[in-house]
C-alpha cells in the first residue's frame, strides 16, 4: 500500500499558523530594535538627551562581562548636533544623572550644548556632580529635585603603587625612555617627589580650568567655586549658594521651557543612531551581563598612565 506523503489539511494550517506567529514575533523583535531609528510623525519642539553614567569616550564596555554602558559622550555630542540641526526643535532639555568622567569627553558634551541654538536647561536627577556638573554649566539654567546631590567640583589623578608587590615577587622594573618625565607615575617602582609635584600640578591645572568653566558658565565668582571645595549638595543647599537655578521636578521644567518657546512642550527624545546588527550586540552583552555578573561585574585597565577623572 502506497503511503501519502501529502500533508493533511490540519497539518497545514498548523504550519501556517506557526509560520504567522513568528513573522509576528519578527516583525515586533525588528520594530523594538529599530525604535527611535527611523523616526515617528509625533510632533515635538523640545529634543530630550540624557547623560546617564559614567561619562566617558568609549562606554566602558571592554568585555562581553562587564556592565553596559549607556550611550558614550561621542553619542551625547551626536545626539545634541542631530537636535540643533533639526528644524522641528525649538530647545535642549539636558537630562543628568552621572557621578562625573573623563575630563575631555565631559568638555566636548558642554561645548555641543553651549553651541546649540536656542534656549539649554539641564535637569539633574538623582546626581549631577563632576563632570555632569562641567556639562550642566554650559546650559543656560539649571534645575534640579530638593534632594538631587549637585556640585563635586573637584579634579581625582589616581596611579596604582605596586612597588612592595613587585619587590615581593623578585620583580625589577627597567624602562627606556627619552625624557625626564616620561616615564613619571609607572606603578612598579616608588614615585619621586619630583615626580608627585609634575603630576599634583597637571590636576591642579585641570581644577583651575574646572573652576574657570564653571565661574563663566555659571556667573559666580571663582573664589565661591572654589569655596565649594569638590563637596556635593543637596538641591535645597545647591539652590542657596548658587549652584542651581531652580528647584523642580521635570512637569515644572516643562513649564519653564513652554515660557522660553512661547509654546506648550512637546518633548521627544533623541538617542544614539544605531544600526539593527550594533542593537543585537548590545542586546546579546546585556544577557552576558545578566548571565556572568556574578563570574565578573568589573575589569580594570593595567599600565601606569595617571587615570584623571571629574569626579
Amino acid at each position: 500500500m502506497e503511503h501519502d506523503a501529502r500533508p493533511n489539511g490540519r497539518a497545514l494550517l498548523v504550519a501556517a499558523a506557526a509560520g504567522a506567529t513568528a513573522m509576528v514575533a519578527g516583525k515586533r523583535l525588528v520594530a523594538r530594535l529599530t525604535r527611535g531609528r527611523f523616526g515617528d510623525d509625533e510632533a515635538y519642539n523640545v529634543a530630550k538627551v540624557t547623560v546617564s553614567g559614567p561619562i566617558t569616550r568609549n562606554g566602558s564596555r571592554p568585555s562581553p562581562l562587564s556592565r553596559p554602558g549607556g550611550p558614550t559622550a561621542d553619542d551625547i555630542v551626536e545626539q545634541i548636533e542631530a537636535a540643533d540641526e533639526d528644524d522641528d526643535v525649538d530647545a535642549l532639555l539636558l537630562e543628568l544623572n552621572t557621578p562625573g568622567g573623563e575630563v575631555l569627553p565631559s568638555d566636548d558634551i558642554r561645548r555641543a550644548a553651549t553651541d546649540f541654538d536656542g534656549p539649554t536647561v539641564a535637569y539633574a536627577t538623582d546626581l549631577c556632580a563632576s563632570g555632569g556638573y562641567w556639562i550642566a554649566s554650559g546650559c543656560d539654567e539649571l534645575w534640579a529635585r530638593d534632594a538631587s546631590l549637585v556640585g563635586s567640583i573637584g579634579v581625582v589623578g589616581s596611579r596604582p603603587n605596586a612597588a612592595g608587590l613587585a619587590d615581593k615577587l623578585g620583580i625589577s622594573y627597567e624602562q627606556f625612555t627619552a625624557g625626564e618625565y616620561k616615564d613619571a607615575g609607572v606603578p612598579l617602582r616608588e614615585i619621586e617627589d619630583d615626580e608627585r609635584e609634575y603630576l599634583q600640578g597637571i590636576i591642579d591645572g585641570y581644577y583651575e580650568q574646572f573652576v574657570e568653566t564653571v565661574s563663566e558658565g555659571r556667573d559666580m565668582d571663582p573664589d565661591a567655586v572654589r569655596e565649594t571645595e569638590a563637596r556635593v549638595y543637596l538641591g535645597t543647599d545647591a539652590l542657596e549658594i548658587g549652584l542651581v537655578d531652580e528647584l523642580g521636578t521635570e512637569d515644572a521644567v516643562e513649564e519653564r521651557l513652554e515660557s522660553l518657546i512661547g509654546a506648550e512642550p512637546e518633548v521627544r527624545e533623541f538617542t544614539p543612531k544605531r544600526g539593527l546588527i550594533e542593537r543585537l550586540g548590545l542586546g546579546a552583552e546585556r544577557t552576558a551581563f545578566a548571565a556572568g555578573s556574578g563570574v565578573a561585574s568589573a575589569f580594570a585597565d593595567d599600565g601606569g598612565d595617571l587615570d584623571v577623572e571629574l569626579r
